[in-house]
């Protein structure tokens, strides 16, 4: 599933942008699918642009039929019908999706022979102190199982000991999810953490959920910013 809202407060109508004669989230779209890995890939929108540019091109779109404020509310509202166990979360901004980074999520529910997993999702090492500090870079921290803790806009840990080296981990926005865990999320209100945060994976950590966080070394480029496309259409050349 990729959650694809037409506005961006930072960049508008980013998914729609051209990257090499192709709009991003077709482009998103079509990485997806190249996987292989899914008996089907939908891209969940609630734009009539989106909607029929991935229609035009042979792709299988949905239109959402409530506003949502989170792309995994407008997920659950799709999939509440459908018989899925497992579904995965590919933001539409990520057109360098690659299929390595997504078997290692989906791995890690074929290992779960307790079923303690209620998602997972990827974070990269990251050492640049500008995207440290960057408040657009959401970050993680781990249990020594590799459980996300917590997530932050802001540098975590706090390195008030500078002599104590730690290895700090950016946040990609590649989600798998049990479906059980991921309709207990529409359902369930947004509490102060992820209100101040603004990060919809907070959500799961303050209701109990366990999120199993999987160490991927494809950075890839994430279009938040016009920036990020020069950068993306320069990457894609």
């Amino acid at each position: 599933m990729i959650p694809a809202r037409y506005a961006a407060s930072r960049f508008p109508a980013k998914l729609m942008q051209n990257l090499s004669g192709k709009p991003v989230i077709l482009r998103t779209y079509e990485a997806a699918v190249r996987t292989e890995l899914f008996d089907a890939v939908y891209v969940v929108t609630d734009s009539t642009v989106i909607f029929e540019t991935i229609s035009d091109a042979g792709g299988q779109a949905l239109m959402s039929q409530k506003e949502h404020e989170c792309g995994s509310d407008r997920i659950a509202e799709a999939v509440a019908d459908m018989d899925v166990d497992i579904i995965v979360n590919v933001q539409g901004d990520e057109p360098f999706t690659d299929r390595e980074s997504l078997v290692a999520v989906l791995d890690v529910f074929d290992e779960d022979s307790t079923m303690e997993i209620d998602l997972a999702s990827l974070m990269v090492k990251i050492t640049d102190e500008n995207e440290i500090a960057n408040p657009n870079t959401v970050k993680v921290i781990v249990d020594n199982r590799n459980f996300a803790l917590y997530f932050s806009r802001s540098p975590i840990p706090y390195p008030r000991n500078q002599e104590i080296v730690h290895t700090y981990y950016k946040h990609k926005g590649i989600y798998a999810f049990r479906k059980s865990a991921l309709m207990d999320f529409q359902r369930l209100p947004m509490l102060a953490l992820e209100a101040t945060e603004k990060i919809e994976a907070i959500r799961y950590l303050e209701y109990g959920k366990r999120i199993k966080m999987v160490e991927t070394n494809v950075s890839g480029i994430e279009i938040d910013t016009p920036e990020d496309l020069k950068r993306a259409q320069a990457a894609w050349r």
